[in-house]
């Protein structure tokens, strides 16, 4: 019997819902909030933002920055520095065993963002090293639910759908509770999970592009059909 492949063993690996509310939608907008939680363990962080929260932001996420301290909903929310929330994010996902991060439409917004911090900070060898990849749910839920006709794939559209819930969205902390709920009701096999995978590094090439040769993650996902 052959062996699987280190990549398709990783996305076996524990799983860390991980989510962020920031200032705004556009590539310079800046982190307001940090949530991650896997099985019982959470870690929910807040930063004063350096550059202005967009009223279209504010307006949904209920964020706002008065005389340099944060609000949310109009309530004080006790804030880090941006270089302690993400440090502490890598001393939560140290808990695990290379962990998948795993997020809804984390590929082109939230990833982007956490990479551009942990460059900033000089922590992205520090991230890579503790995590086995990352999954996006968006695209992972359009191939699972393509024959149900969805009208929207957005999180709380799923989650009200599949699960009959409604939740507070566009809250960091409330978003990775109900999309962990989510996937569990989406039971991703090894095989689809793979073929969303991909690193900070190959972020932004095209799904199944992301490594060459053995290192294909379409490949690799025939390689743990083959051995599971």
């Amino acid at each position: 019997m052959g062996t699987v492949s280190k990549e398709a063993e990783n996305v076996r690996n524990p799983l860390v819902f991980f989510d962020l509310e920031t200032t705004g939608l556009d590539k310079k907008c800046e982190i307001v909030q940090l949530a991650a939680v896997s099985g019982d363990h959470s870690l929910n962080l807040y930063v004063v933002p350096r550059c202005r929260m967009q009223r279209g932001a504010s307006r949904v996420t209920g964020f706002c920055v008065r005389r340099q301290r944060l609000y949310q909903h109009r309530h004080p929310v006790l804030t880090n520095t941006l270089r302690e929330v993400v440090v502490s994010f890598i001393a939560f996902l140290r808990m695990f065993r290379r962990p998948l991060v795993v997020g809804h439409n984390i590929r082109h917004f939230d990833c982007p963002l956490l990479a551009r911090a942990l460059d900033e900070l000089d922590l992205r060898a520090e991230f890579e090293s503790c995590v086995s990849g990352c999954v996006d749910t968006l695209p992972l839920a359009r191939e699972l639910l393509k024959d149900r006709r969805l009208q929207s794939f957005r999180q709380e559209n799923l989650v009200r759908e599949l699960l009959g819930l409604h939740y507070r969205s566009h809250d960091a902390l409330e978003d990775v509770r109900a999309l962990q709920a989510l996937y569990g009701v989406l039971q991703p096999t090894a095989e689809v999970v793979c073929r969303h995978w991909f690193t900070l590094d190959t972020m932004n090439k095209a799904a199944g592009q992301e490594l060459p040769g053995s290192n294909n993650p379409t490949e690799l996902c025939n390689q743990t059909a083959k051995h599971s």
